[in-house]
């Protein structure tokens, strides 16, 4: 079928998670650092409908050798703005996409969608484990 689903839009396995680039972290073996990036503005289309999805993703991780690029995770997540995928699927690629290049040791993506038809969705996915102090603060 191509590159494109069925409602013209495109498929999430268009999405190269080679757009994110890493830096190395030299504090991974000295202490644990909680980064958190908010990306307010993610867009994806409805994989039914091709209608736009609206919602704010949130990445925070603990690394362990490497950081993300910011400037390269966002052209990472812009890629989503014609791609075809549901809420749940969204969140679990990125998380896996962000895993595969960082290695970290912890992560969670968190993505709150904005209401259709009155309901409002917040899905979250983990990987690894979370650090004693962020369990605290819950």
């Amino acid at each position: 079928m191509g590159k494109r689903a069925r409602n013209g839009t495109k498929r999430a396995d268009t999405v190269d998670r080679g757009t994110l680039e890493v830096l190395d972290y030299s504090y991974g073996t000295k202490r644990d650092i909680e980064i958190k990036i908010d990306q307010p503005e993610f867009t994806s289309l409805c994989p039914i409908s091709g209608l736009p999805d609206f919602g704010c993703i949130t990445i925070r991780y603990v690394p362990k050798e490497k950081i993300v690029e910011l400037k390269s995770l966002k052209y990472y997540l812009l890629q989503y703005r014609n791609v075809g995928i549901f809420y749940e699927h969204v969140v679990n690629q990125i998380l896996d996409d962000l895993a595969s290049v960082l290695k970290p040791k912890f992560a969670e993506v968190l993505g709150t969608f904005t209401s259709r038809g009155g309901i409002t969705t917040t899905v979250r996915v983990e990987y690894g484990k979370e650090m004693e102090s962020s369990k605290e603060r819950g």
